[in-house]
């Protein structure tokens, strides 16, 4: 079963002038593709090859480093993807809004935990807001193209939220001030999304 680079479902220049539509290009076009398509060949005749994206990850050996990376990109891209989409973004309310303020305080303080989890990431990587079992929440980063997904990544649950904090996903409207790119994230964020996201994991 070949992996395919999933549609963005929005235009390139859909989130501008929060996040310019070159960079949006090469980030999907280039990026992403080349990680399914690097997926599909690490996979290619082993027993991997008829396993859905989730079950690789959380099977997955962490020693191979073709599958870890690219299997990892492949998803990572794909959350990401789907909760900038610009269509009926909502607002931060309801049950995930209730469980943000009791978890963190408030609304502010989840934002300024998750910018610090994305700004002390030394080099590539990800910021994840998980949902556990359990219903609750944590904030954590992983390196490069590693997720909460893949055993021993030391962050357990279920993304909802997830930003890419490789120089390749902000350097060419932002450059070095990754500060600014995250901040500028909760602007094109879609709550819908991660919303139906949380309320999925917690019914």
């Amino acid at each position: 079963m070949a992996f395919n680079l999933p549609a963005l479902g929005y235009s390139y220049d859909a989130l501008e002038p929060h996040f310019d539509a070159r960079t949006m290009e090469i980030h999907h076009t280039k990026h992403h593709q080349g990680y399914v398509n690097n997926l599909n060949k690490a996979i290619e005749g082993t027993a991997l090859e008829n396993q859905s994206l989730d079950a690789i990850l959380r099977g997955l050996d962490m020693n191979n480093g073709a599958v870890r990376n690219n299997a990892g990109g492949h998803w990572n891209h794909s959350l990401f993807w789907e909760i900038l989409n610009p269509e009926d973004r909502g607002i931060l309310s309801g049950a995930l809004a209730n469980k943000i303020d009791e978890t963190f305080g408030s609304r502010e303080a989840f934002k300024e935990k998750f910018a610090a989890a994305a700004m002390s990431r030394f080099g590539s990587g990800w910021a994840w807001l998980c949902v556990h079992e359990d219903g609750s929440l944590h904030v954590n980063s992983t390196p490069n193209q590693d997720n909460p997904l893949m055993p021993g990544s030391g962050c357990t649950g279920q993304p909802i939220i997830g930003l890419d904090v490789w120089e390749h996903a902000y350097y060419l409207h932002f450059q070095n001030r990754r500060a600014d790119y995250v901040d500028t994230f909760w602007k094109v964020i879609n709550w819908n999304v991660v919303e139906k996201k949380y309320e999925a994991l917690t019914k």
